[in-house]
């Protein structure tokens, strides 16, 4: 008899182990080039993925994996395990009926996350929050786009369109997934917007240990920062955000024959730069031949030549204008500069500031709290060394500074007791120098 086999595609919004496993499985035996994982071990963890989902569609008991031990103090974030995919439970699901949001807006993204911010909602993994959603980082996603059931950091993007860190808005996640780890070393956070004009921190949102928190946070993240990636949820509701202002709007938008609010903006610039002598009119949206010129005049003055310098801004150009870096466009030849008011005599240059007298071994180790604790966390997160923290540095000494100045000491060569993580008056003389 000739029994013929069917592949079944899994359901993405089906909440039940059979087709969550798939899903798991598909990710892990995918090429890279198709969203799959260059781990060594992916065949093998597609293989046992598959065995469990036959296990789930033959009639057996899935058995979950026990729960990883909290992560002691001072270690690395990002450790938060998650269930499964799971439907809503809990007392309050079992109350009152529960359907999922289809369309939402950022707003109410927003106010739902603050809400459980406002409840302190403590981290699990396997428990539930009266609202029917699993409170560890993937549940406390799922509860703030309205998805009507506890998702898992590899399912969410199913719900979701890949977006650029320049297109980031408030109600947007950043996502890390750990192929070595699916369960225990993946993470994702809401983004709330940025905290700096440099776009190197924002407010993030996030359910991790002890309980659900807002707090600013390097981009993308404490740690893996360059393995995170941006989502936005595809149920949004509302008209998109506008583009912002000063974000390269791409090559297309300048040229002959191009008429739009960037090449007014373009001249905008320029004229600030120094290139007002190229306008016989104020700037207007239409490309024009002064356009041109001007952005020429202002990438020779970078010292480009060539096709570096062909009156055509590209993204370098137009990043050093609305960031107001690199060199100004020159007076013409021969053009008599306009005077100039008298130069005040330069203040005394102070030199460098002088490092902070060290205050002595004994201020530093476990048990220690004081003021030199807090500085000398601070300036080792100044000078880059600083991912241990979970968050910011404080006055109590912890695992986290060790390891940091561990970190410090090996990068000046040193070995051995001399990289031991506690900070002897060498040690604290470089990284205040």
């Amino acid at each position: 008899m000739l029994i013929e086999f069917t592949e079944i595609e899994p359901d993405r919004d089906c909440g039940c182990g059979g087709c969550s496993a798939r899903r798991l499985a598909r990710l892990h035996a995918a090429p890279v080039a198709e969203g799959g994982h260059r781990s060594a071990h992916g065949a093998r963890r597609a293989a046992l993925l598959v065995a469990a989902v036959g296990s789930v569609l033959g009639g057996g008991v899935a058995t979950a994996a026990p729960a990883p031990a909290p992560a002691p103090a001072g270690t690395e974030a990002g450790s938060t395990p998650q269930g499964e995919v799971a439907p809503l439970r809990g007392a309050a699901a079992e109350t009152r009926s529960m359907r999922a949001v289809r369309t939402t807006t950022r707003a109410e993204i927003m106010a739902r996350a603050q809400r459980w911010i406002d409840q302190q909602v403590p981290y699990s993994m396997s428990s539930y929050w009266s609202d029917g959603y699993r409170q560890d980082c993937s549940g406390f996603v799922s509860m703030a786009w309205g998805l009507g059931s506890s998702q898992t950091t590899w399912t969410l993007p199913d719900h979701a369109t890949r977006i650029a860190r320049t297109e980031l808005q408030p109600g947007d996640i950043l996502v890390y997934n750990n192929a070595a780890d699916p369960a225990g070393g993946s993470h994702t956070v809401i983004f709330g917007g940025w905290a700096d004009a440099a776009r190197s921190k924002y407010l993030a949102y996030e359910q991790t240990r002890p309980a659900t928190r807002k707090r600013t946070t390097p981009y993308a993240y404490w740690n893996n920062a360059a393995s995170y990636v941006a989502y936005r949820y595809e149920g949004l509701d509302g008209p998109a955000p506008a583009p912002e202002p000063d974000a390269f709007p791409g090559t297309a938008k300048f040229g002959p024959g191009q008429r739009n609010e960037y090449v007014k903006r373009l001249g905008e610039l320029l004229v600030q730069r120094g290139g007002a002598r190229f306008y016989a009119e104020g700037p207007d949206p239409s490309w024009g031949e002064a356009d041109r010129r001007a952005t020429e005049a202002f990438q020779l003055a970078q010292g480009w030549r060539g096709s570096e310098a062909d009156g055509y801004p590209g993204k370098a150009t137009w990043d050093l204008l609305v960031q107001h870096r690199g060199k100004d466009i020159p007076p013409a030849v021969n053009q008599p500069a306009p005077p100039q008011p008298p130069t005040p005599a330069p203040a005394p240059d102070p030199g460098p500031a002088a490092a902070p007298p060290y205050p002595g071994a004994s201020s530093f180790g476990p048990g220690q709290s004081n003021e030199s604790v807090k500085l000398l966390g601070e300036q080792l997160v100044r000078k880059g060394f600083g991912r241990h923290y979970t968050e910011g540095p404080g006055p109590e000494w912890g695992e986290a500074d060790r390891l940091n100045v561990a970190d410090f000491q090996r990068a000046q060569g040193w070995s051995g007791s001399e990289a031991d993580g506690y900070p002897g008056p060498h040690t604290w003389r470089l990284l205040f120098g």
